[in-house]
């Protein structure tokens, strides 16, 4: 008898309806592969857009597909070449593809980092994608230096907190969006400036901005062109046709994050340390994530929100 296990699987790109809870045979680890029990999954604000094929040409996906780029868990099973990790060890990490969003996932053991003990799998499973992307949107894409002066789109999200925490402790002036009820955590985060986007325009109040990070995207980004410093970079996570809305002479940079397993088990020990705080907003049940996606397209709240598989 087949073993199953539940799963959020699309047969093809769709709307709300495309995403459905299914049952899946228990894969089984290769010989370099680790099987992760999931404990909990981030849900990320992109994965309507996965869903939808609107990033198809940038991020094509094998159909039929499980959702779910970042998970926490424990190793329960091991393949003959896998080292690093033993049955019992929690971990966390970005997968490298899609898959997260099940209660079985077999995965290389190099893409997944060590739980630490002081962090639970929610708050880890919040990490992966939006604490690294974020990092790297900020210092590798944007080459963040001391002095500059930043805008950050979607400060209170899962990317933008992180983004606006790094920005701050790198030594830059930090301009931040947010809805009106969201200011007063940006503020806790350490913007200097904190710009409610409900009843204020960002463009009366942010000038001469070195770096805009753009976690929002549309109109946001075409408007955004209006503060920037004249040598300046607006760094993209949404809009994946930036460099065809680029006006001449200006720099638009598309970015797409990569997992890094050393850079997420830095910033993991940060967070466990309290050096670094990492926002859960909503926690739910993996029943509840096909409309969770749905309501990314809308919502907006502070924080990640965080799948429970124990709900």
């Amino acid at each position: 008898m087949t073993m199953t296990h539940r799963a959020v699987l699309i047969q093809g790109y769709g709307g709300a309806e495309a995403a459905q809870v299914a049952e899946l045979p228990i894969p089984v680890p290769g010989r370099d592969q680790v099987r992760v029990r999931v404990r909990a999954a981030g849900i990320n604000g992109i994965d309507w857009k996965v869903r939808e094929g609107y990033l198809r040409e940038v991020f094509p996906l094998q159909l039929p597909a499980v959702l779910g780029a970042e998970l926490a868990g424990v190793v329960d099973a091991v393949g003959p070449d896998a080292r690093r990790f033993k049955i019992g060890d929690r971990v966390m990490g970005a997968v490298g593809g899609l898959g997260a969003y099940a209660e079985f996932i077999v995965v290389d053991e190099r893409s997944l980092a060590p739980t630490p003990d002081r962090l639970d799998d929610v708050h880890a499973a919040a990490m992966p994608v939006a604490a690294v992307a974020a990092w790297k949107s900020l210092h590798h894409a944007g080459a963040l230096r001391p002095g500059q002066r930043i805008l950050i789109h979607g400060a209170a999200g899962g990317l933008g907190g992180y983004a606006v925490q790094y920005a701050k402790q790198a030594g830059t002036e930090v301009f931040a969006t947010a809805a009106t009820e969201h200011l007063d955590y940006v503020r806790s985060l350490g913007a200097d400036h904190v710009i409610d986007y409900q009843t204020q325009r960002f463009e009366d109040i942010a000038r001469d901005i070195d770096l805009v990070l753009d976690y929002v995207g549309g109109t946001v980004l075409d408007r955004s062109w209006q503060v920037l410093a004249q040598d300046g970079v607006i760094v993209g996570t949404t809009s994946a046709d930036i460099l065809a809305r680029t006006p001449p002479g200006r720099r638009g940079l598309w970015f797409m994050n990569k997992p890094d397993v050393a850079l997420l088990e830095r910033l993991a020990l940060d967070v466990a340390s309290g050096a670094l705080t990492s926002k859960v907003g909503e926690v739910i049940a993996l029943t509840d994530i096909p409309a969770a996606i749905e309501r990314n397209r809308t919502t907006s709240r502070a924080g990640k929100v965080v799948a429970d598989f124990s709900r």
